[in-house]
């Protein structure tokens, strides 16, 4: 019999009242692992009664007595970062060395948290008028919600949680219900880590208890990350119900190659960028502009570094893990099929590779087309998977309306040693994150996270200053201590003097 997993409330574990539950899987060997338990909309309600009930001791706590608990676990994470990276590969798939990685990347943002308390300062003015003074406080929100993406169970939470908790916040996690073990394991850790019951709450479950998030009175605000569709309807929503919301939606990342670039290590760059995580991230490079000049060398140096892969189990040393689903794992090999009837060209076919791994587990290989329409769902949809497309264009001018064109605006690539040609590009691409030689310009925790267009929807991005500004709000005291002499009426209206 299979363990089925439940919620995280009060600082244990919680089974609720809905007997509803979804299977997870191990992708690598296509198997069922454990259920997992789906809320209803009243054990939704129940949970995050549970954590209001929680919130004004944490929020009355002070800076101090927060960031040592932040301090606490970012310790407890690096010691046990190894046990955290193996829930990753068993639900996910991502080989270990990439969900070490991710940790990596969470451990940033907690670093950046326990130093919050630089950025909770308010402001003073003295004396505005005669003996009035002014200030502004940064408060904690409440309760919020975060919704997060099957693609980095651990790294997502940890863009939000540490800063929300650092700033005062008491905070709902909803994780994707296909990998939900790796956010009752962190709850789990800042329990460890000496925060109090009930400040946070993991509530597992699909479409029903996001919608209960959405809506419900008690939940101030809602963070959320994964495709453009649910972001823009995540927004609508929440923003609908009174909430301020983040929602990060989904990419169609180009990477720019022009004719001066060294090709080694834009090949190399392609191949990272675009099969790291079976290519399922959303700053994953799903489309190379080749310059026409250079496209057939980039092509062929890109083909014999894929030959190089392999792909199977994480745990095996691997390069490439499986997809999350078979299902998924299906739609995205049926682009290859899409490609070739809309005149593209498969150079690698990742369809029926030998892999590393059980026979049945949800596998394709990295797969690289070319000669790609503009017109071809190869080229518009996000796929989310291992497929690279190659666009071929007559240089700059062409690459960059190209781009810019596109309705997404997450996360861009130049390569090339032209300085010039790289200050432009910056100048000019509509797009929210630019590496230059840098295929995945993830910003660092100090900076914040987040796309243009149909990439973002809200009023905040992700961690970094912007993720102190959305998990606070600013109070403004307009105060006079008047001299006991002072007095009389005056029922006109106050004047500055």
């Amino acid at each position: 019999m299979t363990h089925t997993l439940g919620h995280w409330v009060s600082g244990t574990d919680w089974d609720g009242a809905s007997e509803r539950t979804a299977p997870v899987y191990n992708p690598a060997r296509g198997t069922v692992t454990k259920q997992v338990r789906l809320a209803s909309a009243a054990d939704v309600d129940a949970a995050v009664a549970a954590t209001a009930a929680a919130w004004p001791v944490w929020r009355d706590a002070s800076i101090a007595k927060r960031t040592s608990v932040l301090f606490a676990f970012r310790e407890l994470l690096n010691a046990r970062k190894q046990e955290l990276a193996e829930i990753l590969t068993s639900e996910h798939g991502k080989v270990l060395s990439d969900a070490l990685g991710e940790i990596a990347r969470g451990l940033e943002v907690v670093d950046f948290a326990c130093g919050v308390g630089q950025l909770l300062k308010g402001t003073y003015s003295e004396n505005v008028s005669t003996d009035v003074d002014v200030y502004t406080l940064r408060q904690p929100v409440g309760v919020v919600g975060v919704i997060s993406p099957f693609n980095f169970p651990a790294m997502v939470p940890l863009w939000f949680l540490p800063i929300a908790l650092a700033a005062g916040n008491a905070v709902v996690l909803k994780p994707s219900e296909k990998d939900p073990s790796a956010s009752i394991w962190l709850a789990r850790l800042f329990a460890e880590a000496g925060l109090p019951e009930g400040v946070l709450t993991v509530v597992n479950g699909d479409k029903e208890a996001v919608d209960a998030l959405l809506v419900h009175p008690d939940v101030r605000s809602i963070s959320f990350v994964g495709s453009t569709p649910i972001a823009q309807y995540i927004y609508a929503t929440a923003a609908s119900a009174g909430k301020r919301v983040q929602a990060l939606g989904g990419a169609k990342n180009h990477m720019l190659v022009l004719p001066d670039a060294d090709l080694d290590l834009a090949a190399d760059a392609a191949v990272n960028a675009g099969f790291g995580s079976a290519g399922e991230r959303c700053m994953a490079v799903s489309v190379v502009l080749a310059v026409d000049a250079v496209a057939d060398a980039l092509v062929a140096k890109i083909t014999e570094r894929m030959s190089t892969l392999r792909t199977g189990d994480g745990t095996r040393g691997c390069d490439m893990g499986p997809l999350i689903t078979r299902e998924h794992r299906d739609k995205v090999a049926g682009y290859l099929d899409q490609a070739a009837s809309d005149g593209a060209t498969v150079v690698v076919d990742g369809r029926g590779i030998d892999v590393d791994g059980e026979a049945d587990g949800f596998w394709l290989g990295p797969s690289l087309i070319d000669r790609v329409p503009l017109d071809s769902a190869v080229y518009r949809d996000e796929i989310f998977g291992p497929v690279l497309s190659i666009v071929r264009v007559s240089g700059y001018e062409e690459a960059v309306d190209i781009i810019n064109a596109s309705p997404y605006g997450n996360g861009t690539a130049i390569f090339t040693n032209d300085g010039g040609a790289a200050r432009r590009f910056q100048r000019e691409v509509q797009v929210g994150m630019v590496g230059v030689n840098v295929p995945i310009p993830v910003p660092v925790a100090y900076h914040s996270f987040g796309g243009w267009k149909a990439s973002l929807f809200g009023d905040a991005k992700a961690y970094g200053p912007y993720g102190v500004s959305f998990f606070t709000q600013e109070k403004a005291i307009t105060s006079r201590w008047l001299d006991p002499s002072h007095g009389g009426l005056n029922l006109g209206f106050p004047q500055n003097a």
